[in-house]
């Protein structure tokens, strides 16, 4: 069949390999695919065409429209098979169950192509940018972007990003900062979507505390190369952050090594976020310390933890104890974020005031639990000890009464015997 100006295309289709990387294998089987359906919907509604196959020469253009026929022994249906003898008239070697292509030439078709041609050319171009943005973009997930504000209304902030759009909902800018059109400001990749028509949409988050992280990455080589890690951040966007850095390696000072000399390294990152404050502190396995790190710039006298309940009590100077908590409890509510601990901050003088509470309260309770005595009475024990020698005294006293009557029977019962021995001697 003619060219019928595919050749065109395949030309176009070698550029755009070559300069955006859309593959040419991809553009002529998305082609091939098209020029069968507008063949089904152009041509002979009573022929089958089901088994309609269109083939494009890569190299010269050229289009042919084949009828992929099934060969059997004999008996054929018209359209979808030929039999064995017809087959082997076209070549020799075909046995039953081959395919057979017939080339169809089919009128007009040449222009009806043409126009089909260019239109899936066109979409299929932008079907793979858009696929080619989004791969990029979605490797990009979790890192830092820069682009320019094409549209700031307030609640949402539309950056350039060369390829595609970024999109910055409310939510994730920090309530601090101002956007204007045309300034250059940078960004986290959140999330890489498929928006209307699949087009690819980037949200970027200055708001997230993994800003902060890649912030510190980029500007810290210590942090990029791993000899410095990064084990948690909480973060007030636009206010304040706390981040936790270690060091496996003893000769490297974490801390110091973020802030640099003079504060010239984390200046870097505080001027990216507008004057947000960042408290750098040294992450420890010992919760009562890394605790008290936590609060800093608060000094803490003492940290009572409970490692079941993840709780800690915190007791500071009375001059320290509004910088503990810090402004609507900021710096008390980051460092239990950061440290991932429940924290109640006391004051030297109230933890004492609990405590004389509560040893008056025992000492009441004690007072309580005491039986009443009335006055000048004798302790329970004597009592019951005068009881026991009164009992004694009382049994001792009947036995001898007793043995006094049992006397006294056996005396009066001699005495007339004495009498009556009298009487006999005289």
């Amino acid at each position: 069949m003619k060219n019928v100006d595919v050749k065109e295309l395949i030309t176009v289709m070698d550029e755009l390999e070559k300069e955006r990387g859309i593959s040419k294998d991809y553009l002529v089987s998305a082609l091939e695919e098209a020029l069968v359906k507008a063949y089904k919907q152009n041509f002979d509604a009573d022929e089958n065409i089901e088994n309609v196959k269109v083939t494009i020469d890569k190299v010269t253009g050229e289009m042919h429209v084949y009828s992929a026929r099934e060969v059997v022994k004999e008996l054929p249906v018209p359209e979808l098979e030929i039999s064995l003898e017809e087959a082997r008239k076209i070549d020799k070697n075909y046995n039953v169950g081959d395919v057979v292509n017939i080339e169809i030439k089919p009128k007009d078709f040449g222009r009806i192509a043409a126009q089909k041609a260019k239109q899936v050319v066109i979409q299929k171009i932008r079907e793979a940018e858009k696929d080619m943005a989004f791969s990029e973009f979605n490797d990009k997930k979790g890192e830092i972007v820069s682009g320019l504000i094409q549209k700031a209304d307030g609640r949402i902030v539309v950056m350039d990003l060369g390829k595609l759009e970024g999109v910055m909902p409310l939510k994730e800018q920090i309530p601090t900062e101002t956007y204007r059109v045309n300034d250059k400001i940078k960004g986290y990749v959140l999330e890489v979507e498929r928006g209307l028509k699949g087009t690819p949409q980037v949200i970027v988050s200055r708001s997230h505390p993994d800003f902060v992280r890649k912030l510190f990455e980029f500007e810290i080589p210590e942090i990029y190369e791993g000899l410095i890690e990064i084990r948690s951040i909480s973060r007030d966007p636009g206010s304040r952050s706390k981040i936790a850095v270690y060091s496996r390696d003893e000769n490297i000072d974490p801390v110091g090594s973020c802030v640099g000399q003079k504060g010239v390294r984390i200046q870097n990152i505080i001027n990216e976020l507008n004057g947000e404050k960042i408290d750098v502190i040294e992450w420890n396995e010992d919760p009562a310390i890394y605790i008290a790190a936590a609060l800093l710039p608060a000094q803490v006298m003492a940290v009572d933890v409970k490692e079941e309940e993840k709780f800690a009590q915190v007791i500071v100077p009375d001059d320290q104890l509004s910088l503990a908590i810090g402004k609507s409890g900021q710096n008390a509510r980051l460092a239990a974020r950061l440290t991932n601990w429940k924290i109640d901050i006391k004051s030297e003088t109230q933890i004492r005031e609990i405590l004389l509470a509560q040893l008056e309260s025992e000492k009441n309770e004690e007072a309580s639990s005491e039986p009443e005595v009335e006055e000048n009475s004798e302790p329970e024990e004597e009592v019951k000890e005068e009881a026991k020698k009164e009992k004694k005294t009382k049994k001792s006293t009947k036995k001898v009464e007793k043995e006094e009557a049992k006397e006294s029977e056996e005396v009066s019962e001699e005495a007339p015997k004495k009498k009556r021995g009298k009487a006999k001697k005289s």
